[in-house]
């Protein structure tokens, strides 16, 4: 039972650059308590870990210069994408695709913003490794959630989700439980750290507000393994998509 929850903006922090310790950063500005639970947005991870690129660098390919130029991108760009997927689920009318850590989401995560023109910002390589060394860093015992926002099915509009987490089981089990008629539960899984994410990305915005680190206090440990990455619903991606595809 959660009798109070509350979340906390870490201000002050400075334009990340790569080797910049954000365990260090966080908690010279916040002081910690066991048990807080630190989210930390994917683009300061990324920076820190020196994951800016120059668009220049990339050269593209004829797989690049086919979607690119069904989308309408530059091919560079999508050439990027290539190379930090695992599997192309869709190439228009926009570039669906798995990471190489297994999260599935438009353009492979690739931002062009909060970087100056010309470079991109790739996700972090391994999200959950970057909050297991960013978390072994801090003074006190607190999970990490790295956060980044995504769409949904059928729905306008991004969220915070959780890519990396450290600390934490990332899903909430609830079967066994009783509802409240007495009927056991049997399927209900509960994306805790995508919700603890969401509610982290309300505080953060998505514009120029840097406030890329939000502590959420009082939540209890969800102790326990899990992921939030299923492989088995991309076959269940790709047969609804070859359904549009034929009809």
């Amino acid at each position: 039972m959660m009798e109070s929850v509350s979340l906390h903006l870490v201000r002050g922090l400075p334009v990340i650059e790569e080797g910049d310790n954000l365990a260090e950063l966080i908690q010279s500005r916040f002081e910690l308590l066991d048990g807080d639970l630190i989210c930390i947005a994917s683009t300061v991870v990324s920076k820190s870990e020196g994951r800016v690129r120059e668009l220049s660098s990339y050269t593209p390919g004829e797989r690049a210069l086919e979607i690119a130029g069904k989308l309408g991108k530059d091919p560079r760009f999508v050439q990027a994408v290539l190379e930090e997927s695992s599997e192309i689920l869709l190439d228009s009318p926009f570039l669906l695709v798995v990471t190489r850590f297994g999260h599935v989401c438009v353009n492979a995560g690739i931002d062009q913003s909060n970087v100056p023109a010309g470079k991109i910002l790739l996700l972090p390589e391994n999200p959950s490794l970057s909050a297991e060394r960013i978390r072994g860093e801090l003074s006190r015992d607190c999970p990490v959630i790295i956060t980044d926002t995504c769409g949904r099915p059928f729905r306008f509009g991004v969220t915070g989700v959780a890519i990396g987490w450290s600390g934490i089981s990332p899903i909430r089990d609830w079967r066994g439980a009783s509802d409240i008629h007495g009927r056991k539960l049997e399927i209900t899984l509960e994306a805790v750290a995508d919700e603890i994410a969401g509610m982290a990305n309300l505080l953060m915005g998505e514009a120029g507000d840097s406030t890329p680190a939000v502590v959420v206090r009082g939540l209890p440990r969800f102790d326990g393994d899990g992921s939030v990455f299923m492989p088995q619903e991309r076959d269940v991606i790709r047969a609804v998509l070859s359904k549009c595809r034929e009809a």
